[in-house]
């Protein structure tokens, strides 16, 4: 225990350093290191504590429960979010390491996991520290996975409730999950098993009813309608008060999204080039069919191992998705802790992969830098990158899974050593 504080404590003194740093180079520096998104959310909690609608504000793209909860920003001082968000972001850490320890795995090795891939990652440290929110769906994504894990579907319900209403993509965790809640054991479902000696189609009208209970069993009903709930009420609430901007501006723009900026998706060249075409809205549309056919193969194949299923959903969602940006990759460095125990790859493999990763996106970032700064026009090259980048995070993906172990086996190592 006292080196998972030591980790804390070295991720919180390093995140506070960022912090203080940020508020120096913002002053002095022409380029600011504070997120833009950090003065747009600031400015929406303004609009927010003048009875205003956040929407009045450009670019403001978030539930209005974001800006409510930066109102600190205007009363009191400007860094508080920042300080929110490093809070969340140490909080995402602490469930991750207590879902570690629930899994089976010593406390020196659930600390080594969590500090590598989260507490001391630079990655994650930048993104809080620059006033993204990020680490909040990160740490209502950690809760809801812990929740269903030890059987709490009523907590997990409403924190899954709430992480849908702060980002739309934990959506697609919602299958992985009912399939979860409905393989843990229940009285009588051995009940259906004893007529097995009845007629051929008494026994399949059976197995198609038992299908059915399983699918509805109590959980996930509970679950679904507590969840449900929550985003309703949410959702309802906020309509009171903000009207159709708020839908349009907080879920339905996600949706229909089209960024034809320089990003890491492999779709941005395509939609950049088809802005203006007729075909452009179903050609974004399109773009959602592999995400959704690689998701339900991944819910099918995994759902046994939670964790690792959303972990593979989020990974494939951002790989895939038609906007990416570098805070996307947080979605899932939030999950790899809780997955790395059941990856049995070498350490050396393991570091060739993130070379590879990193190698990526600097090969990336070159053309990019060149367009922003520079005003070349290296379009092409950027997306030739894009593609590059997403056969690297393909080679990846199969490389976690081929070295997947099932989480009983891991278990049952774990408590071995």
């Amino acid at each position: 225990m006292a080196g998972a504080g030591a980790a804390l404590l070295a991720g919180l003194l390093a995140r506070l350093a960022l912090v203080l740093y940020g508020l120096y180079q913002d002053r002095a520096m022409r380029v600011r290191y504070t997120d833009v998104d950090y003065r747009v959310f600031t400015d929406a909690a303004r609009l927010v504590t003048e009875g205003r609608s956040p929407y009045r504000r450009a670019t403001y793209r978030y539930t209005p429960l974001l800006a409510w909860l930066l109102t600190p920003n205007v009363f009191f001082v400007e860094a508080f979010g920042k300080l929110l968000f490093v809070a969340g972001d140490l909080a995402a850490a602490v469930v991750a390491y207590q879902a570690l320890r629930r899994r089976g795995a010593a406390a020196g090795r659930a600390c080594g996991c969590c500090a590598a891939a989260w507490l001391l990652n630079p990655l994650p440290m930048a993104v809080s520290s620059r006033g993204n929110a990020e680490a909040l769906v990160a740490l209502l994504v950690l809760a809801t996975l812990y929740w269903v894990e030890t059987g709490s579907v009523g907590k997990a319900a409403v924190c899954y409730g709430l992480a849908v209403h702060m980002k739309i993509y934990p959506l697609t965790y919602a299958l992985p999950i009912a399939l979860r809640l409905r393989t843990r054991p229940r009285r009588g479902e051995g009940a259906l098993d004893a007529g097995g000696n009845k007629t051929a189609k008494f026994t399949f009208m059976a197995r198609l009813w038992h299908l059915f209970v399983k699918m509805l069993n109590c959980d996930v009903l509970l679950f679904g309608t507590l969840a449900g709930s929550v985003l309703v009420a949410l959702t309802l609430a906020f309509y009171h008060l903000y009207g159709w901007e708020f839908l349009e501006h907080a879920y339905l723009y996600h949706l229909t999204r089209r960024d034809i900026r320089h990003n890491f998706s492999p779709y941005f060249y395509m939609l950049y080039l088809t802005a203006e075409s007729k075909w452009s809205f179903a050609l974004g549309l399109a773009a959602f069919l592999p995400q959704l056919l690689l998701l339900l193969v991944v819910s099918i194949a995994f759902y046994r191992d939670l964790a690792f299923s959303c972990f593979l959903h989020t990974t494939i969602f951002v790989t895939f998705n038609k906007v990416c940006t570098s805070q996307y990759f947080v979605w899932y460095l939030c999950l790899l802790p809780l997955v790395m125990p059941s990856i049995k790859m070498s350490w050396h493999r393991g570091v060739l992969l993130l070379l590879l990763w990193f190698i990526g996106q600097g090969l990336w970032l070159t053309p990019a830098y060149f367009l922003e700064f520079k005003g070349y026009n290296t379009f092409l090259f950027i997306w030739l990158a894009g593609l590059l980048f997403l056969l690297i995070n393909s080679l990846i993906i199969v490389q976690i899974i081929s070295h997947y172990q099932k989480e009983g086996q891991v278990a049952k190592k774990l408590k071995q050593r």
